[in-house]
């Protein structure tokens, strides 16, 4: 009983240092460039991105999601023809939210195998799980699968996956909300750009 009460805190650490990273990302990365280079402000495009985002974190499926990522993207001001493009494109590819998953979910499970990781097998983690990432299909529990290549790389047992399945669900609301949000962030940017790159040609 003592050793289910310490996985659980486990688990639920793991999983607060998750979304920790998710929420943080977001902020500093997506809503800082939307404001940065596509001059929206971060209220602004939390509030725009929100309906997107609440369908993404219930559904858990960044492909599912991408008619309502295009429609809050193009409300902000994004046009049709650029959203049209940068979403369906980045919700196979831009999969920052897994990748920040496959990163803390190998290194509790190494933890948890008693390995201690160098700061050199940690590097090879971010590389690998964001290479993996980028392949993962935007359907739900994709990363896991993902995960699993991962763990290969840093020679953990697979089955060590099984620790974190039960919870896995809760994992990927986060990540999928977070894979979303910069797939319109991008839109925005790529919008602003290419309004630029217009108006100097047109001089």
């Amino acid at each position: 009983m003592k050793h289910i009460r310490i996985l659980t805190l486990l688990l639920a650490l793991v999983l607060l240092c998750a979304y920790v990273g998710y929420i943080v990302h977001a902020i500093i990365c997506y809503s800082v460039s939307a404001s940065a280079f596509a001059g929206v402000s971060p209220l602004k495009f939390f509030k725009g991105a929100a309906p997107a985002m609440i369908f993404a974190f219930t559904s858990t499926s960044s492909a599912a999601t991408i008619p309502l990522s295009k429609e809050c993207a193009d409300e902000m001001g994004a046009e049709s023809d650029v959203s049209s493009f940068v979403i369906p494109l980045g919700a196979t590819i831009n999969m920052d939210g897994t990748a920040i998953y496959q990163c803390v979910a190998t290194i509790f499970l190494a933890a948890c195998c008693g390995m201690t990781l160098t700061l050199g097998q940690m590097v090879t983690i971010v590389v690998t799980a964001t290479l993996a990432s980028i392949g993962t299909a935007g359907t739900p529990g994709a990363g896991m699968i993902m995960l699993a290549m991962v763990l290969e790389a840093m020679n953990i047992p697979v089955d060590m996956i099984m620790l974190i399945y039960g919870i896995d669900r809760l994992f990927d609301m986060g990540r999928t909300c977070l894979n979303i949000t910069g797939d319109i962030s991008c839109a925005l940017c790529v919008t602003k750009w290419e309004s630029k790159k217009v108006a100097q040609t047109a001089k």
